[in-house]
């Protein structure tokens, strides 16, 4: 079968396309994150962000390997152009990642089967998975922000600055690091771990 203008064609453009996109809304949360002095968090967000990156990438290898024509794709897809304050703004990436795993990635691994391009629907079977922790991630890191408990938890655990590497067991971290004097916003964070659900 030609590639080029088939389904999978497009929706390898319309991948690398939005992941890029993805990647750079999830810099600027991160940047927004960084400038309210929620320094861990913006850390968390960038891997994130490179993530995102690292799943552009594969698509356009993908592209690039099969496709002839590839000076200009026109495609006719919406992309998500939102943002808000910080809260708002990890809600809607959590958001954007549910349609990804849930609808849009789903869809093109049924045409790529359809259309004969088995490796092709394992990759976006494969980025779902990710998408599906992506979405974990971002809900987590909403709701404890927007309750004010990213650095306190119900039980004891170990809080650590990223700075100094100060440590100290207790169900809330510092306020300032008493070794460094980093503020709280440098307390690396805990993600709980959530079962799979793919």
């Amino acid at each position: 079968m030609q590639f080029d203008g088939t389904k999978t064609y497009n929706n390898l453009a319309r991948s690398f396309a939005g992941e890029s996109q993805a990647g750079m809304r999830y810099q600027l949360i991160a940047r927004l994150a960084t400038q309210q002095g929620y320094v861990t968090l913006a850390d968390t967000i960038k891997v994130l962000a490179k993530n995102e990156t690292e799943h552009a990438r594969r698509f356009f290898e993908e592209l690039s390997k099969r496709g002839e024509n590839l000076e200009n794709i026109d495609l006719n897809a919406g992309y998500p152009f939102h943002s808000g304050d910080l809260g708002e703004s990890l809600a809607l990436a959590a958001k954007d990642e549910h349609e990804e795993h849930a609808v849009i990635y789903p869809a093109f691994a049924k045409d790529a089967e359809e259309e004969g391009f088995k490796d092709i629907a394992a990759l976006f079977k494969l980025v779902a998975q990710v998408e599906v922790r992506h979405e974990m991630i971002f809900n987590y890191l909403h709701e404890a922000f927007t309750k004010g408990v990213l650095f306190s938890n119900e039980s004891p655990i170990l809080y650590i600055c990223s700075e100094c590497g100060y440590m100290h067991t207790s169900t809330k971290a510092w306020d300032v690091c008493p070794l460094c004097k980093s503020s709280q916003g440098y307390v690396e964070l805990h993600i709980p771990f959530q079962k799979e659900k793919i």
